[in-house]
């Protein structure tokens, strides 16, 4: 399994650490360009996420049409043109038009669905992780050498490098990924899109991988504007950014391995989710109030910690409580709506900046997200653990199979690329023995 998923995680590894690399500086360095303002810093720095968003379902319609492989290489072109913009823009306009052209190559749900399409069921909640853990690995690296990169060579080269990772994204996809299989889908009653937003735990991971990158990209435009302007008591130079991003980082790595292990194996990521939102809710207040650097340091720590622990279980949960059948249509709706707040989040962050204080905007945030912990607390419930029968294709009765019907089957399917029908149900009120009964000829 690891060897599948590794390919198409290496090339969104990739992509989001070239997307990452700008954000702990972004915001402090575009406010120096032609005709900025803290509103247009807001949207740069949120920019490729609005683009994310409008695209991510043109770009699953035409991975189904046109093949994986095809979609995933045009995306990577645009983002590679979008890059190569934001390197040589010199007023704040170019640069959002670059940013906008990153976003336009939105290709999250077409390597998801691809790594949904190569790794079995009873695996796929595992390879959701492991993707997820790669984006977080790539988070956590770019908050250490962003800063340094900016300092020591400027905003500029950070979009070269950029560039070249997306080409290294396009040589492993060429080199490395493999065919998927092809699924078949078979249901007495077809899934409408509109059923997934009426499923209560599949609109709450909606709603927190919204919040979550949301706040991310609040968190990008605060901190190094907070940190470097004389008007907020810090005055820090860009090239010390490094010391806030550091430990952040460190703190963020240690606490995604135990989150995932505890999240996905005992089976508890709602917890994990409350964890990390209390420490959001702990963030913002600290960066919105404090008047000492130290303090203002464990508030970002307590930031990057949040959001590693979220991050390698939304994807592999959204997988969980969605059916074969609702994953894509799942998965993009779900990012579609990360990407909308990820753009949302930055450019409230900026205009609060031009309106507002950052006392007032830490209150705000405190709201919003207590809010969210009530929401989450008595709406979202842990996965139910079901468990998966494979059985070859020649020893199923398909009249049977038709008409096989029990609460505790959550579903079932055929891969025609390997001929077995895939059942999944409720590990602990049915044996493989007695489907098996049901079905076989």
């Amino acid at each position: 399994m690891f060897k599948k998923v590794l390919p198409l995680s290496s090339i969104l590894f990739l992509r989001f650490l070239g997307l990452f690399l700008v954000l702990p500086v972004l915001s402090v360095y575009a406010l120096d360009l032609e005709h900025a303002t803290g509103f247009l810093v807001g949207v740069v720095v949120g920019g490729y996420a609005l683009t994310q968003a409008i695209f991510q379902i043109p770009f699953g319609t035409m991975s189904d049409k046109y093949g994986r492989k095809p979609t995933i290489l045009f995306g990577l072109i645009i983002f590679l043109i979008g890059s190569l913009v934001c390197a040589y823009s010199t007023d704040i306009y170019t640069l959002m038009f670059g940013r906008f052209l990153q976003g336009a190559g939105a290709i999250g749900s077409v390597v998801t669905a691809m790594i949904a399409d190569l790794v079995e069921e009873k695996t796929r909640g595992h390879a959701m992780a492991i993707m997820g853990g790669f984006i977080a690995m790539s988070f956590a690296l770019a908050m250490a050498l962003g800063p340094v990169i900016a300092a020591n060579f400027g905003i500029s080269v950070i979009f070269l490098i950029t560039a070249a990772l997306a080409i290294l994204a396009i040589g492993v996809l060429f080199l490395k990924v493999p065919t998927p299989p092809k699924i078949k889908h078979i249901y007495h009653n077809k899934t409408k899109t509109a059923d997934i937003l009426k499923d209560n735990n599949l609109l709450n991971m909606i709603i927190i991988n919204a919040m979550q990158k949301g706040l991310m990209t609040i968190a990008f435009v605060l901190i190094p504007i907070i940190l470097t302007k004389p008007e907020y008591g810090f005055s820090w130079e860009k090239a010390e950014l490094w010391k806030v991003y550091a430990p952040a980082m460190i703190a963020g790595l240690i606490a995604m391995g135990p989150a995932a292990v505890f999240g996905e194996k005992r089976n508890i990521p709602k917890q994990i989710f409350l964890l990390s939102i209390v420490l959001f809710l702990a963030s913002f207040l600290i960066m919105g109030f404090t008047t000492s650097s130290t303090v203002f340091v464990f508030g970002v720590i307590f930031f990057f910690i949040g959001f590693n622990m979220m991050e390698p279980l939304v994807q592999s949960m959204i997988s969980k409580f969605a059916k074969v059948h609702q994953k894509g249509a799942a998965l993009g709706i779900a990012n579609s709506a990360a990407y909308f707040f990820t753009f949302l989040g930055g450019t409230f962050a900026g205009l609060y900046l031009d309106i507002s204080d950052r006392e007032t905007l830490g209150i705000t945030l405190g709201a919003v997200i207590v809010l969210w912990l009530v929401w989450t607390a008595f709406k979202l419930q842990n996965p139910v653990r079901h468990s998966h029968l494979y059985i070859d294709e020649a020893e199923v009765d398909f009249d049977k199979l038709y008409a096989l019907e029990s609460e505790h089957i959550a579903e079932w399917y055929i891969n025609e690329t390997e001929k077995v029908v895939v059942i999944k149900y409720v590990t602990s009120q049915m044996q493989e023995d007695e489907i098996k009964s049901k079905i076989s000829k």
